[in-house]
């Protein structure tokens, strides 16, 4: 039998009990190879059968291999070990069903779960061990990663708001590289679809929203894909509008060639204006100023005199992101609170925009902090968070306009020709515009490799010496 390369973070492969000797990982081996013949060969249904006789049941599968296998991580006692099998059996069956788009037996998976046998009690020690990790697994932070690859199929149940940004919350889950490969993959899968469902449906929106009504016409009814009404037509085209000298592509452009090759210190001080270039006349545009002026010149500031290479401009760009959104990783950081108590999201969007244009790397880092967010906000109600949900539909509707594969721009139907200067357009002119959008041509990238030169950048910047190397 050929043997899955083990991606799990398991360090334990053997376990010494007495005079005996327990094999975790060839175990576990065993496990994940039945399971990927079987998905890829066997009809769904007989699958979820043996998943339940496996780790719900414990009773004899069609091969004879897997219970023995399963008890063996068993009496070795290692829950973790338990729970990293049983994470990655799931994922193996979900990235197979996603390939295949047989959404609905990822949630019949989850279904497994809720089995009552669960819940019951024995006489039997060994039995007893498994069904508390059994349910110490469902109350777990990895069975709630599991379930937002079934959430988006279920119409039988209303969703929480937060499932309206899936797409974010599987970031963490791919960006992991010590995650499970079947886990990474399956969540960069269902993440590039939402994404690319949403981009598809805004794109549609606007399009036929700009449609004048015909009674003789059958018009197509498209539905709105965020949540911001009938506003988000005129929030798009404000969007759009900055065209021209002094897009924010060509700042981006312009901005890193200035400062190619300069000192660390005075990269820093360029930065800061970059950042608040455009945002100047905005609410609390004073305060934000400051703050961000004072964290920067805080920043690495033994690398002062160190000129500015990939690694720092990486590690850089990452701190300015949790600064403005989570610095622990766990709750919204004091500007992200101040910046959004002022009433205009749009400020601190553009400024999260203009990070990512001039270093994409850092896009995995920020979608993973917006993931944050949603995590911190999720059990709020819509209304006792509306600020924060504006700020996220501002800031997808943002990131689909600037950073994908999709061109909008301005076209005014009258004289027939897309606005090149739509930082003259006023509000009120806005109206006489239409939107048109094309997709652009855009290279394919291998995201493995991407997320393996994030990890490689920020190990670098990690080990630089300080001062010692500053001159030349």
């Amino acid at each position: 039998m050929t043997a899955l390369p083990m991606k799990d973070s398991s360090n334990l492969s053997r376990v010494s009990i007495g005079r005996f000797q327990r094999d975790i990982s060839n175990a576990q081996t065993v496990i994940y190879q039945f399971l990927l013949d079987a998905v890829k060969t066997w009809p769904p249904e007989e699958v979820l059968a043996e998943f339940r006789r496996l780790f719900i049941h414990q009773v004899n599968t069609t091969s004879s291999d897997t219970v023995p296998a399963l008890y063996e991580i068993v009496f070795a006692n290692q829950e973790q070990e338990f729970h990293n099998t049983l994470k990655r059996a799931c994922y193996i069956l979900i990235n197979n069903w996603e390939i295949k788009r047989q959404y609905t037996y990822i949630s019949d998976l989850i279904d497994l779960f809720s089995d009552g046998l669960i819940q019951k009690t024995t006489m039997s020690p060994t039995s007893r061990r498994l069904r508390q990790w059994l349910q110490n697994f469902v109350d777990g932070e990895d069975f709630r990663e599991i379930k937002l690859f079934a959430n988006r199929h279920d119409e039988t149940n209303i969703q929480p708001w937060s499932q309206r940004y899936t797409s974010y919350l599987l970031v963490p889950q791919y960006a992991n590289l010590s995650n499970p490969v079947e886990q990474r993959d399956a969540a960069r899968m269902l993440s590039f679809r939402l994404r690319e469902k949403f981009k598809f449906d805004l794109a549609f929106y606007t399009a036929h929203s700009q449609r004048p009504a015909s009674p003789s016409s059958n018009t197509v009814t498209t539905q709105n894909p965020t949540a911001l009404g009938d506003e988000v037509v005129r929030l798009i085209k404000f969007i759009v509008a900055r065209r021209g000298q002094f897009n924010h592509l060509n700042l981006a452009h312009i901005f890193l060639g200035q400062t190619k090759d300069i000192r660390y210190k005075a990269f820093k001080k360029s930065l800061c204006k970059y950042l608040l270039f455009s945002v100047e006349k905005q609410n609390g545009a004073s305060i934000f100023r400051h703050n961000l002026s004072h964290k920067l010149d805080e920043l690495y500031t033994t690398h002062n005199n160190r000129k500015l290479d990939d690694a720092l401009l990486l590690r850089t760009c990452n701190r300015i992101i949790e600064y403005l959104t989570s610095e622990d990783g766990q709750q919204p950081s004091t500007m992200f609170a101040l910046l959004l108590s002022q009433g205009n999201p749009l400020t601190l969007v553009i400024v999260l925009l203009k990070i990512i244009l001039i270093c994409n790397y850092s896009r995995v880092h920020l979608e993973s902090r917006i993931a944050v967010l949603i995590r911190y906000y999720e059990n709020l109600s819509e209304e006792d968070c509306r600020w924060v949900l504006n700020f996220l539909e501002v800031f997808r509707i943002t990131m689909t306009i600037h950073a994908e594969n999709i061109e909008y721009n301005l076209v005014h139907p009258q004289v027939n020709h897309v606005e090149e200067a739509g930082a003259t357009i006023t509000v009120k002119e806005s109206d006489q515009y239409r939107i048109f959008s094309q997709a652009k041509r855009c290279q394919e990238f291998d995201d493995d490799a991407i997320l393996q030169h994030i990890a490689n950048l920020e190990a670098i910047a990690e080990d630089q010496p300080e001062a010692a190397d500053d001159a030349e």
